[in-house]
């Protein structure tokens, strides 16, 4: 008699996200969900960002039964992944700690994927701060001094929390790159630490993707001549990401070469009564668009001008008004990203040194085999460690060799090529750290 097989149940896994939203870590946790499902059966719990990132008073008590709401219901699931960004989870330490302590305490296997890696004993930043005031820019001074100490008091208190999670139950630990899981097993003392690179498309899905892009997709380009190089920045609009490089490497390339800035000033960013974003205003005008040579003269000095001879000189447009040459392309959803980066001859990615330790962007640039350029930060850095000589990097800030990079030939034609890290080994990752105790398996 032959005794009937049994199958053993797919894992129940439910992961605490950021979704419903335009933001790196919400586009990752949709590509992750897809990667998964057909191995696990995975619940996404939406992080509301409008209950957990107000300040008043009685929303805040709204986001702390949110919080408790999906506490409640982890008992019922194998095991739980949460994506921590600490941001998402509230605007102070103390929120921030509470809730992810409640959602410890109810998962009854747990996972910890690190979109942000604190660092303790950074103290004040006092590099940062003496920067700042050389700049005369004390309110940046000011922020960074108190930016410091509050990462730091998260830093301890939120791997203090993890510790006393691993002492009770199964933790895993997942970084982004292999700085991040040294420091987290060597440094920290964690048990169980895996890495592993953002994945968000395969080399099949981007191959489908170019097939059917065309840059006659984007109304803002098809006046452009076919043969117009396309250079793409990627991201919401903010310091950080050190798009004003960008903009001075394009006075330095020939004509037939335009950058376009696909992003737009974060939701969390609009002001009221703001009549531009401060950051908008500083790209515009290092690209002097819309400017006359009066405008510039007023901004930067006249220099010796003689404004009585010279009045209809400086009436004119600035020869060097980028503003033909530049084009704000807006805020994209997962898949318009990917088809712009499909349209692009290069991705330039110049972000500043900011402590950054991933980016979902010029991760999908290189998913989609995108030539990338990127500025030489640590994070990038760490990740070309994955990919050996697919990224071709400049300095910080250098944006005539930014410019020098975008005219020299690729290193190579990436198109079609699968990574050695990708959406496969990263769903065989989540899988082995993700399966189901025996116990948890024969009990239901």
């Amino acid at each position: 008699m032959d005794l009937p097989q049994i199958t053993p149940r797919r894992t129940r896994l439910a992961i605490i996200s950021t979704f419903d939203e335009l933001c790196g870590i919400a586009g990752y946790t949709r590509a992750l969900e897809k990667q998964l499902s057909p191995h696990m059966d995975v619940t996404v719990f939406d992080l509301d960002q409008f209950l957990l990132r107000s300040p008043h008073r009685r929303v805040r008590q709204q986001a702390d039964r949110h919080i408790q709401d999906i506490a409640r219901a982890l008992p019922a699931f194998d095991f739980v992944n949460i994506q921590l960004e600490y941001g998402t989870l509230g605007l102070t330490a103390e929120r921030i700690l509470r809730r992810l302590g409640w959602l410890l305490d109810a998962a009854p296997a747990v996972s910890i994927t690190f979109h942000t890696m604190l660092e303790v004993n950074t103290g004040l930043r006092w590099g940062e701060a003496g920067a700042a005031l050389a700049r005369l820019l004390p309110h940046r001074a000011v922020a960074a001094m108190v930016g410091g100490f509050r990462d730091d008091l998260l830093a301890r208190r939120a791997y203090a929390l993890l510790r006393r999670t691993e002492r009770r139950k199964t933790l895993r630990l997942i970084a982004h790159n292999r700085r991040d899981a040294r420091l987290l097993r060597e440094v920290l003392g964690f048990g169980d630490v895996s890495h592993h690179p953002l994945s968000f498309v395969s080399a099949a899905e981007s191959e489908a993707i170019r097939a059917v892009a065309r840059r006659h997709d984007f109304p803002q380009l098809r006046h452009l001549p076919e043969d117009a190089k396309l250079i793409g920045t990627f991201g919401f609009l903010s310091p950080y990401k050190g798009f004003e490089t960008a903009v001075h490497a394009l006075r330095l390339l020939p004509p037939d070469h335009h950058l376009l800035v696909f992003g737009g000033v974060h939701p969390q960013a609009i002001k009221r009564y703001a009549a531009i974003d401060p950051y908008l205003e500083q790209l515009l005008r290092e690209g002097r668009v819309g400017r006359s040579v009066l405008d510039v003269l007023r901004e930067e000095g006249a220099g010796g001008l003689r404004l009585e001879a010279d009045a209809a000189r400086v009436m004119e447009a600035h020869p060097q008004d980028l503003g033909p040459r530049i084009h704000f392309m807006g805020v994209l959803d997962d898949a318009g990203f990917a088809r712009a980066m499909a349209i692009c001859d290069t991705v330039v990615m110049p972000y500043l040194e900011v402590g950054q330790t991933s980016s979902g962007a010029i991760a999908l640039a290189l998913n989609m085999g995108c030539r990338v350029v990127a500025s030489r930060t640590r994070a990038f850095l760490q990740l070309a460690r994955y990919f050996p000589d697919e990224i071709e990097f400049f300095d910080i800030g250098n944006y005539a060799e930014l410019a020098q990079r975008v005219m020299a030939e690729p290193m190579r034609d990436r198109r079609g090529v699968e990574m050695p890290f990708n959406t496969r080994t990263n769903a065989e990752m989540y899988v082995r750290l993700h399966a189901a105790p025996a116990a948890a398996q024969a009990g239901r």
